[in-house]
C-alpha cells in the first residue's frame, strides 16, 4: 500500500504541476505524509521533488512559446528570497502550525480556482 501511495502520489502531483503550472505540492505533501514521513519531512521532500517537475514543465512551456524567460525574470529574485526565508522557517515551525498554514493555502487556492 505504501508503494502504491508513493507511485500514485508522484504521478498525480506531476499531472497537477504540468496541467496547472502548480499544485503538485498539494498532492505530494499529503501523499508523503500517508507514506510515513513527518509533516516537516513531507514539506521538505515535496519541495525537493517539485523542483525537477517544475523544470520539466517550464521547459515544455518555453519550448511551446507559452512563456518567455523575460516574463519570469521580474519575479525570480522575490521567489528566491521567499524560498530562502521559507526554508529557514520550516524547521522552526511546529507540525500543527505548518499544517494550518498549508490548509489555509489549500483553501485559498481552491477559492481562487472556483472564483476564476
Amino acid at each position: 500500500m505504501k508503494k502504491f501511495l508513493t507511485l500514485s502520489g508522484g504521478f498525480f502531483a506531476g499531472i497537477a504541476n504540468g496541467l496547472l503550472g502548480a499544485g503538485g505540492g498539494m498532492i505530494a505533501v499529503p501523499a508523503l505524509g500517508r507514506a510515513g514521513l513527518s509533516t516537516v519531512e513531507s514539506h521538505a521532500t515535496s519541495v525537493a521533488v517539485i523542483l525537477p517537475m517544475c523544470l520539466i514543465s517550464a521547459g515544455m512551456y518555453l519550448a511551446r512559446g507559452d512563456v518567455s524567460i523575460a516574463d519570469a525574470l521580474p519575479y525570480l529574485p522575490w521567489m528566491l528570497a521567499g524560498s530562502l526565508i521559507g526554508s529557514r522557517l520550516l524547521p522552526r515551525l511546529s507540525s500543527t502550525v505548518l499544517r494550518r498554514i498549508f490548509g489555509v493555502l489549500m483553501l485559498w487556492a481552491a477559492w481562487r480556482m472556483f472564483a476564476a
